[in-house]
């Protein structure tokens, strides 16, 4: 038996990818599951249009908009949102696809966001954008990632993108030299250093929400279909009441010894 020197046993290139870039873009553990998951999303999807179901589902989604007019998919996409999220199989389904890496990234012990976000952005809708942002400068905690995964093949203004860890914590330390002008005059600055991730269906982003990213406008012919939830250490800091365990984030992955630490109560008038 040979002696052991590391502590860590998680893929070295998986933690150094993520540590150097801020995100990592990886196969689902279960392609069947995500198949499957994105059927069930289909059907909810032609029940709301009142459409039969596609032989080809990706197609359908990408031309969602053949379907649906740009006033009507915020209505759209929130009757998704409630109608998906409240299937019983949705959250356990979406952590299960990125199960292995979010353990290794943020540990066993895990909270999980309490819904899942659907994005839905038509080629040239302007109301559907998320402009260059750090989730970290609302409140949000830092102890956080976020699984985002597209329901189709995304690339370029179809997908979202990120400064990389080094030249976001960078420019986030000279922030005072935008203050007027904000995140706009930031963004042209920094326009041409944005990393655009390339996502075909059948990958998982994560990636850390306190270095800088968002969208643009999507100029390709399609539309993008995405989800996104957050993740984080069960006992590390929330960042607000509002975003706290309970009412935000919800205990997925509690384990037996937690739980009776949890459970136990000091007897009264106990001295040692």
């Amino acid at each position: 038996m040979s002696l052991v020197e590391q502590f860590e046993s998680d893929p070295p290139h998986l933690l150094n990818d993520f540590l150097t870039h801020g995100y990592v873009i990886r196969d689902v553990e279960d392609r069947s599951a995500l198949e499957e998951m994105r059927h069930e999303i289909v059907k909810a999807a032609v029940k709301l249009l009142d459409k039969p179901l596609p032989e080809d589902e990706g197609s359908f989604l990408d031309n969602i908009h053949r379907h649906l007019s740009i006033d009507k998919v915020n209505a759209f996409r929130l009757g998704m949102y409630r109608g998906i999220n409240d299937q019983p199989w949705f959250r356990p389904t979406y952590f299960h696809l990125g199960r292995r890496a979010l353990e290794s990234l943020v540990g066993n012990e895990l909270a999980m966001q309490n819904r899942i976000n659907f994005s839905i952005q038509m080629p040239d809708d302007k109301t559907s954008l998320l402009d260059l942002h750090a989730d970290v400068f609302t409140g949000e905690t830092p102890f956080q990632v976020v699984q985002w995964l597209p329901l189709v093949d995304v690339m370029r203004t179809k997908s979202m993108f990120i400064l990389p860890r080094a030249r976001s914590e960078a420019m986030t330390a000279r922030m005072t030299e935008f203050a007027e002008g904000g995140m706009p005059k930031l963004f042209e600055r920094i326009k041409d250093e944005v990393i655009w991730l390339d996502i075909p269906f059948g990958k998982v982003l994560i990636f850390s929400p306190n270095f800088l990213h968002g969208n643009v406008l999507n100029e390709e012919p399609t539309t993008r279909w995405s989800l996104n939830t957050r993740f984080k250490s069960l006992f590390t800091p929330y960042g607000t009441a509002e975003k706290g365990l309970g009412a935000y984030f919800l205990p997925i992955t509690v384990r037996p010894t937690t739980r009776l630490g949890m459970a136990y109560r000091r007897p009264d008038g106990f001295k040692e």
